[in-house]
């Protein structure tokens, strides 16, 4: 088997028992309760009335739940679903051909909808909101628009960053349902009941180690938890103490707030090779060997909600709070 096809082998499997992970039901789903409870009065409705589910739009950081909730939606309608990502959709005829195979009142969920291309955008305009398909037929003189009837069905799309979605594109989503980050004690409930799926072996004290330094996120609980497994499995008898907890941890070097190795490289690198900012995003990416968007989307977020680094009009900035958890004295040798 080449290493190629072994990692190919190893992603499937992670997705699969990450799949398993998810909750199908919306009383199954910790956490967000303003979002489940609107959500639930909206799907009741739609299933009293036999109609389509008004379209959806999910926004939030990434591992909050946004495509755990569309299969959630799928599953409270009884109904298909056609999942796509934003920047695959590059030619018209892809959308077409998606929108025409769906199904009365079934789902077409749409992740990182903020990369579709602004072609797509016009085809879904009118699918939207007329549940229409028009086909420009011809070229020239001769050109004439062929118009589709669509299935009423329900559009679910998901977004990190809504400032990039077009006004138009916005303003034809029924509901906009903003997920924000967990409670310690919801992740606690996320890490139990996953533990109870992998057939785990966890001690209460331990998941409530795990869910602190899970950054707000059930994405990242669920990831350290099957890697809290693995050392479990392999140096110790399989239990997960708290302990072993933070042995693992440890080797992961997730430090108590959650930070990762990454992140704490962010930050020291403003502080030492920047004099603690301000530092242009561009610069900061070349610096760290990253790209400006995965800082901006993955590892900026945590940090500002700690408080640990600020976005200026001139750039990046870290904070006092940011200075003293890596340890950087200031000019007067104090860390505060």
């Amino acid at each position: 088997m080449t290493e190629s096809l072994v990692a190919a082998v190893l992603v499937d499997g992670e997705l699969e028992v990450e799949t398993s992970l998810r909750p199908r039901r919306l009383d199954d789903f910790v956490g967000q309760e303003r979002v489940k409870e609107q959500l639930g009065i909206a799907l009741d409705a739609a299933k009293a009335r036999g109609e389509a589910l008004d379209h959806v739009l999910l926004v939030g950081p990434p591992g909050l739940g946004k495509t755990t909730l569309a299969q959630i939606i799928r599953e409270e309608l009884g109904v298909g679903i056609r999942t796509v990502a934003g920047p695959a959709l590059e030619r018209k005829g892809d959308m077409a051909a998606i929108l025409t195979g769906l199904e009365p009142r079934d789902v077409l969920f749409v992740d990182e909808i903020h990369r579709v291309n602004r072609a797509i955008e016009e085809i879904l305009y009118p699918a939207l909101e007329d549940f229409r398909l028009d086909i420009i037929v011809g070229q020239g003189p001769a050109a004439r628009t062929l118009t589709l009837d669509l299935p009423h069905f329900t559009l679910v799309g998901a977004t990190t960053r809504t400032g990039l979605l077009t006004t138009p594109l916005r303003d034809r989503f029924g509901m906009t349902f903003r997920l924000g980050y967990y409670e310690p004690a919801e992740l606690t409930s996320i890490v139990k009941r996953s533990a109870r799926i992998l057939g785990v072996m966890l001690e209460p004290d331990a998941a409530d180690e795990i869910a602190r330094r899970s950054r707000g996120t059930p994405r990242i609980a669920n990831r350290i938890l099957r890697r809290v497994r693995d050392v479990a499995e392999v140096r110790h008898a399989g239990e997960i103490t708290t302990e072993v907890a933070r042995e693992a941890l440890e080797l992961l070097e997730v430090d108590q707030l959650g930070l990762e190795r990454t992140d704490r490289e962010l930050l020291a690198a403003v502080v030492h090779k920047f004099s603690g900012g301000p530092v242009g995003l561009s610069t900061l990416a070349v610096a760290l060997g990253e790209e400006p968007d995965t800082i901006e989307d993955v590892y900026e977020p945590y940090l500002l909600q700690l408080g640990f680094l600020q976005r200026t009009p001139r750039g990046r900035i870290v904070t006092d709070r940011g200075r003293a958890h890596v340890g950087a004295a200031r000019d007067d040798g104090s860390l505060f």
